[in-house]
């Protein structure tokens, strides 16, 4: 019975390794672009103030 159960956890580990690392590099990407987005944010409002623009509304 204990060969079973290694044999079940030797085909699941991998799997469960895979979603790990691939959740940790969604998150990752996720997180980037939302600074990024907030960055972009920002320059354009400086700019806009910079030329005498009202700024976006949304």
């Amino acid at each position: 019975m204990d060969e079973f159960w290694a044999a079940a956890a030797w085909s699941v580990i991998p799997t469960i390794v895979v979603c790990v690392v691939f959740w940790f590099v969604l998150r990752g990407i996720i997180r980037f672009d939302r600074t990024e987005r907030r960055a972009h944010a920002k320059i354009e409002a400086e700019e806009r103030a910079a030329r005498g623009l009202p700024p976006r509304s949304s």
